[in-house]
């Protein structure tokens, strides 16, 4: 699908209560807030705009959301009812490819929902992006689009916790109101981002929330990402490469608690804030290795368990420590729900159902891959 402009035709649906642009729609975190949405507010008109880097799948938004609003997903939880969904439309789909950029069928797009509208397009097309702000009547903007790769990343969109700098071992959980003080270019630039979005603010009155969170994990990730891609190599039994001594430990959320976070913040968020959204399962890189494998290799015990893990140079810096404190958002009334292992073992799940929707991920899963720009193609299941 082209760059495509919107048309009046969604003028003649009912009126929507919420207008709202998300873009990088069909990456990680934006996919999940796109599904989120069209289900749980079909009064709410739903933009998605992404340009479908690599990292991106656009079908797994579709898929699961080609059923809104029918008796069968009605009667189903979320999570339960977009497996069945995911199943059923790709089975009608099987065979085919999806190249990013490609136009789906008739058939499959009358099966999306009427709140809902894909746009093919870059957030960098400044008149594609005043052009759908302007027809769509926007009155939201939820800002994911960023690219994936820590060497791409310059302007991340979300903010994560490496704009805090490093936690020492001792370290109290940092507030909203800590210094920011990263330490390294990839979190200096999302600071910057940060700085320049507060000036916005303040200087001409733009209604903005920030938010900051801790590692987020959970289906549709792309495996250059540690826990996706330590799954994928354990799935094709190469020795997980570890960076270090494997002491470094992070703050992992899944993937619909921190859905859950952006759904309160939108709707209870104060304009202005500044808003951390963090978990309390710490965990070293090697303890997230063992957890891995013994959900995967259960069979494997001692010796043959630990000719499973490699450990490869480190990165040249690599903070040992990260942690918030999300007090603020726990008194607008989130608190994170998913275990640690229950989250793993429905990331796992995912990972070997729906995994080969990436293709071509071999770079991803180097000890230390390289920068990566080409769009490959996404083979539906």
């Amino acid at each position: 699908m082209e760059e495509t402009a919107p048309t009046a035709k969604q003028y003649d649906e009912p009126p929507f209560t919420k207008r709202i642009l998300v873009t990088g729609g069909a990456g990680f975190i934006g996919s999940h807030v796109v599904i989120y949405l069209a289900k749980h507010y079909p009064d709410y008109y739903i933009v998605n705009l992404d340009s479908l880097d690599y990292c991106s799948c656009v079908r797994n938004v579709h898929s699961a959301i080609s059923s809104c609003g029918s008796e069968h997903e009605t009667q189903n939880s979320t999570e339960n009812a977009e497996e069945e969904e995911e199943d059923e439309v790709c089975e009608r789909l099987r065979g085919s490819f999806c190249e990013p950029g490609d136009d789906l069928s008739d058939e499959y797009l009358n099966t999306l929902p009427k709140n809902y509208k894909f746009i093919h397009g870059s957030i960098t097309g400044a008149d594609l992006v005043g052009y759908i702000l302007k027809t769509e009547r926007i009155d939201t903007i939820m800002h994911f689009a960023a690219q994936s790769h820590v060497d791409n990343s310059f302007g991340n969109s979300i903010e994560f916790n490496e704009v805090y700098g490093e936690g020492r071992p001792d370290s109290t959980p940092m507030t909203e109101d800590h210094v920011l003080e990263p330490t390294n270019p990839y979190a200096a630039t999302k600071a910057g981002a940060e700085f320049l979005v507060k000036t916005y603010h303040r200087s001409f009155g733009l209604p903005t929330i920030i938010t900051r969170s801790n590692n987020v994990y959970g289906p549709h990730q792309y495996p250059e990402k540690l826990i996706p891609k330590f799954i994928n190599q354990i799935l094709r039994d190469r020795p997980v490469t570890i960076h270090g001594d494997g002491k470094h430990t992070r703050n992992y959320l899944y993937i619909s608690d921190v859905v859950a976070a952006f759904d309160l913040i939108l709707h209870e968020g104060k304009v202005g804030e500044v808003y951390n959204i963090g978990g309390e399962q710490e965990l070293s890189n090697k303890e997230v290795t063992i957890d891995l494998l013994d959900i995967m290799k259960p069979h494997l015990v001692g010796a043959e368990k630990a000719k499973m893990i490699t450990h490869v140079e480190d990165r040249p810096f690599n903070d040992h420590r990260y942690i918030i404190d999300a007090t603020k958002i726990r008194r607008l009334g989130w608190k994170e729900k998913v275990p640690w292992r229950e989250g793993l073992r429905k990331t796992v799940k995912w990972c070997c159902r729906y995994g080969h929707r990436f293709t071509n991920v071999d770079h991803a899963l180097e000890p230390h891959p390289i920068a990566f720009k080409k769009s490959y193609k996404i083979n539906l299941p």
